[in-house]
């Protein structure tokens, strides 16, 4: 079997990303496959994945690693992108030429392409892209991407790998979350546009669920972006709110969801491990890739930020809670195909390694 270097924003602080990871090493389990693990913090890697890891910034250590593995491996994501700055885009393709100048595989599974927007983040990533010997992208808006770019009919279709994380035992999550009596509700907010204007959209969400007997609980997902965000909230606010902050893994957020009645989120992979624990979330959208998620589901289309009001957000969920024992079938039945066209990354990589 091979030795695979694994590489994406790992042990970073950002839940969705963990969540790739763990659906990757759960999808290889008993495949004989051995990892290594890019990672922000290399010391929890053992213990929380079983596998040894680097440091994702030390360069030094990579070079070594990529001459010891078969296949530099990319679980997923939407890490080839330029929305913030190019250096994202241009750290990867470092690794990539870095891996192909070792005469090693690449292999890109799960990818979110995109945005790229400037020139260099396009040229870059089309050359990545070209590089590999498999790429495989998780939803067709990645596909047009790709054709865009100039690379086309390069791209093999599948899922997020992060909906191969199952759902934990119902003994582990422990009784439901309720605070005098009012039903938990997560709340999953992130930076984007006007800090200002999604401060106070959640806090007013904030105040407008509270007034009607429900708590909100706000989430972290992303330690540096969410966290200050959830501060922020607070201090809007004027009082302090339930949160959930320094999650330890995907697994740990699943377990804590499934205390809660519901869930209202920003960002892709709290609806992605909503679905894995059977519920339904009522999805914002600030990104495509959050709109394609609701489409894939089946789900009620996701909410445009643009005029969003918190009365806007408080009807949808409470209409999607009102058809949930109806949504719960169909909801389940669209994870497990996605659960199996996720596996198809598995299948796509070990037909390379061979």
């Amino acid at each position: 079997m091979a030795k695979l270097l694994l590489t994406g924003y790992f042990g970073a602080g950002n839940l969705g990303d963990d969540a790739i990871l763990e659906g990757f090493l759960e999808a290889i389990r008993g495949q004989g496959h051995s990892c290594v693990i890019m990672s922000g913090k290399p010391q929890d890697a053992p213990r929380l994945y079983g596998s040894p890891a680097i440091d994702r910034r030390d360069l030094a250590a990579f070079s070594r690693e990529v001459k010891e593995c078969d296949a530099l491996v990319f679980p997923g994501g939407s890490i080839f992108q330029d929305v913030t700055s190019t250096r994202s885009v241009m750290y990867y393709y470092q690794l990539v030429r870095k891996a192909k100048s070792a005469g090693k595989k690449v292999i890109m599974l799960g990818q979110g392409i995109g945005p790229l927007n400037t020139m260099i983040g396009r040229t870059l990533g089309k050359a990545a892209f070209k590089a590999a010997d498999v790429l495989v992208v998780r939803d067709p808006d990645s596909v047009q991407t790709l054709s865009k770019l100039g690379v086309p009919n390069r791209a093999k279709l599948a899922a997020d790998m992060a909906f191969l994380l199952p759902a934990p035992d119902m003994d582990t999550a422990g009784e439901a979350f309720e605070v005098g009596g009012m039903r938990g509700v997560g709340i999953i907010a992130r930076p984007w546009g006007k800090t200002e204007e999604i401060v106070k959209l959640f806090s007013e969400l904030c105040n407008y669920m509270m007034q009607r007997r429900f708590m909100p609980v706000l989430i972290e997902m992303d330690r540096a972006e969410d966290g200050p965000l959830i501060t922020q909230i607070e201090k809007f606010q004027g009082g302090k709110i339930p949160n959930l902050r320094n999650l330890q893994s995907a697994a740990h957020f699943q377990q804590r969801l499934m205390r809660l009645d519901g869930l209202i989120s920003m960002r892709l992979h709290g609806g992605i491990l909503a679905t894995s624990v059977g519920m339904a979330p009522t999805m914002i959208s600030y990104d495509p890739k959050v709109t394609a998620f609701n489409k894939l589901m089946g789900l009620p289309p996701a909410l445009s930020l643009g005029g969003l009001t918190a009365e806007r957000i408080f009807e949808q969920y409470m209409s999607m809670q009102a058809d949930r024992e109806k949504q719960a079938p169909a909801l389940s039945k669209k994870a497990l195909g996605l659960v199996n066209e996720a596996r198809k990354n598995i299948s796509f990589m070990n037909e390379v390694l061979r």
